[in-house]
């Protein structure tokens, strides 16, 4: 299987594609429940939480939705320095939230006393913010704005996106007191796309339980009754939830510690490659993925053009996202990728360069 370098859908591992291949049952089935409350109990260490996880048939963006919907009453705060933190920001606006933008450009980290700053002029039910922004291959220090958002605003809940990371880089959600935290299958954790596994504390619960007009598909406390009793209110994708069992048994024999490491070892071979060869990094020295490097594009470098030239490996490379598209090219590194597959790739764009006498 030769390695897509794309920050999803990422390439599946044969043996875990073919899971779903088993037999249907009737997702009301004592088997299947096994199954959902045995896989939900294994994700809460990716989590690194006590609290409940929901399995929800939906991209992640699903998941950011129910979380605007079931814990903002009033106002949101959300911080933006890309594409998929601003979504935070239309998802809020497009749900009838009163919401406000702490933004700084892309590129840049949202700092702990940019957050300081914002919490004292206004109050807030809510504030979202993306670990690991994929547009950027910036990566926010949620840690600290959680720190600071309990010294001065301890109401205010905390929820955090954190689809392109979770599984490759260490997030703790109850050592930092994150209100909710989710992410998608088809990134770090290498399923197909579909699923998204959302942890919601007791804290966001009991604020979703006061909240009217949660809708139906995406009520915490809907669906929380089912976790409780059997798996989802509605039926759900089952052949997603038997490859998410099997390969969360892979993601802990490998070890949630090698596998970070593994992922920020790739990280620093691809920053020191583009170091080397005189190429910039968007991202700033401190705030830099683990999952994702984003480089800036010399003008003599197409990602299209490099896409082509490697094609008949079936290797594929990611061009820069929204307003950076042909200004920066992407390389995730994340899920099934190794540090050989990271050292097959920049071989080939040196080759690549070579050819073009640069």
């Amino acid at each position: 299987m030769s390695p897509m370098f794309v920050p999803g859908p990422v390439d599946v591992a044969p043996e875990v594609l073919q899971q779903q291949a088993k037999p249907m049952m009737p997702h009301r089935n004592k088997d299947f429940e096994a199954i959902f409350q045995r896989s939900e109990g294994k994700a809460r260490q990716l989590f690194f939480t006590q609290f409940r996880v929901f399995l929800m048939t939906n991209s992640g963006s699903g998941a950011q939705e129910a979380s605007v919907r079931n814990l903002s009453k009033e106002r949101v705060l959300s911080c933006v320095n890309g594409s998929f933190s601003k979504r935070w920001y239309d998802c809020a606006v497009a749900n009838g939230k009163a919401a406000d933008k702490l933004e700084v450009q892309m590129g840049q980290a949202i700092h702990p006393e940019m957050v300081e700053e914002a919490l004292k002029g206004q109050k807030y039910d809510l504030i979202t913010l993306v670990h690991n922004e994929t547009s950027t291959g910036v990566m926010n220090p949620v840690k600290e704005i959680a720190e600071v958002v309990h010294k001065l605003s301890p109401d205010t809940l905390i929820a955090v996106d954190a689809v392109s990371s979770l599984a490759g880089a260490k997030i703790e959600m109850d050592a930092w007191g994150l209100d909710v935290v989710f992410t998608s299958s088809q990134k770090c954790l290498a399923l197909p796309p579909g699923l998204a596994l959302c942890a919601v504390n007791d804290k966001a619960m009991a604020r979703a339980a006061e909240t009217p007009n949660r809708g139906w598909y995406f009520d915490f406390v809907l669906l929380e009754k089912h976790r409780v009793k059997d798996s989802t209110p509605m039926t759900p994708v089952m052949p997603l939830i038997f490859a998410l069992d099997f390969q969360l048994d892979r993601i802990l024999a490998e070890g949630l510690e090698n596998r970070f490491a593994r992922h920020s070892a790739m990280a620093k071979r691809c920053q020191d490659w583009a170091a080397g060869k005189g190429w910039p990094l968007l991202a700033p020295e401190g705030y830099r993925s683990q999952t994702l490097t984003v480089v800036v594009n010399p003008p003599e470098f197409d990602c299209a053009e490099f896409n082509k030239f490697v094609a008949p490996k079936g290797i594929r490379l990611a061009n820069g996202y929204g307003d950076l598209k042909g200004k920066t090219f992407r390389i995730a590194h994340m899920g099934e990728i190794t540090p050989a597959n990271v050292d097959e790739l920049l071989g080939l764009i040196d080759e690549y360069m070579a050819g073009k006498g640069k």
